[in-house]
């Protein structure tokens, strides 16, 4: 176990979920806020204790995790009256896992100075297998002598944790690894489909592009998934076209043009349109009529 702390974590969805488990089976003291505390049931059985407002978690709490659906929410959940900020005590560290706005990172770093706090920004990769498993990547911005104080509680639930550089630089490095993963299950979906065209066993043509030159995260865990007709949210598509919205604003900031994400967020956008909204994003397979 590593040294005791007392955790707030805001947001238990699919991800949040798996993450307070593993703090848990690590020894450590959990706080937790959930809209839905019927969805925080099993962490609350498991000794989790859970209140009404962020805030209340967070007057319990020396480090407070937040992973939340959008940047609204996470504007809400740290500058509401019943957030994070206006119940916290100094010396507090919080770190944001949401996925979220570089430019949003660098304001609850700079407010978090500003009343004596320390703030992280740490998106993670790894979907809800990596969540399970305690395998996540976590890509990491802030101060680096508290990302080493929070160095032992990332690895309860993470691997390949990585510095990144000063606040923002965690969310900018995931808004590289959302870039990549867009155009990639284009790829994933069109191999697929080209395979059925053709007439192939899917699963046996699987077994050899995975272990070649074309394999990746989602050619692993996802198409078979998409074979499968399996479209429950490991990651929800509505948190993916945020993402790529994310990541196109950031461009077009920096004056860089991404043709192949464009392409990307518009076919995810024609799903949402159909009210693919809370499906995993291995759904994108049906773009192709599978």
């Amino acid at each position: 176990m590593t040294n005791k702390w007392s955790i707030g974590f805001i947001g238990t969805g699919v991800m949040g979920l798996s993450i307070v488990k593993h703090l848990l089976k690590d020894g450590q003291e959990v706080h937790i806020y959930s809209r839905t505390k019927a969805k925080a049931e099993p962490l609350i059985e498991l000794g989790a204790k859970w209140y009404g407002t962020a805030g209340e978690a967070a007057q319990k709490s020396d480090i407070i995790f937040t992973m939340v659906g959008f940047p609204q929410d996470v504007e809400e959940v740290y500058f509401d009256d019943h957030g994070i900020f206006a119940n916290s005590k100094a010396g507090t560290i919080v770190v944001d896992m949401t996925t979220s706005q570089p430019t949003l990172a660098k304001k609850i770093a700079e407010h978090a100075k500003s009343v004596h706090m320390e703030a992280l920004d740490a998106p993670v990769s790894g979907g809800d297998v990596g969540a399970q498993n305690g395998t996540l990547s976590i890509m990491v911005g802030g101060d680096k002598a508290v990302f080493d104080k929070v160095l032992p509680l990332f690895e309860a639930f993470g691997e390949n944790i990585v510095y990144q550089g000063d606040a923002g630089a965690g969310q900018h490095t995931k808004m590289c690894n959302q870039i990549a993963i867009a155009t990639n299950m284009i790829g994933v979906c069109e191999a697929i489909a080209y395979g059925k065209k053709a007439g192939l066993d899917i699963n046996t043509v699987l077994e050899s592009i995975s272990a070649g030159a074309a394999g990746s995260w989602s050619l692993s865990n996802l198409a078979p998934r998409m074979v499968n007709g399996d479209k429950a949210p490991g990651f929800y598509i509505k948190h993916f076209i945020k993402d790529m919205r994310i990541a196109l604003e950031e461009a077009e900031l920096m004056h860089l043009k991404l043709p192949g994400l464009t392409l990307a967020k518009q076919m995810y956008d024609e799903l949402s349109a159909k009210g693919y909204d809370d499906n995993g994003t291995q759904a994108l397979i049906d773009f192709y009529g599978n």
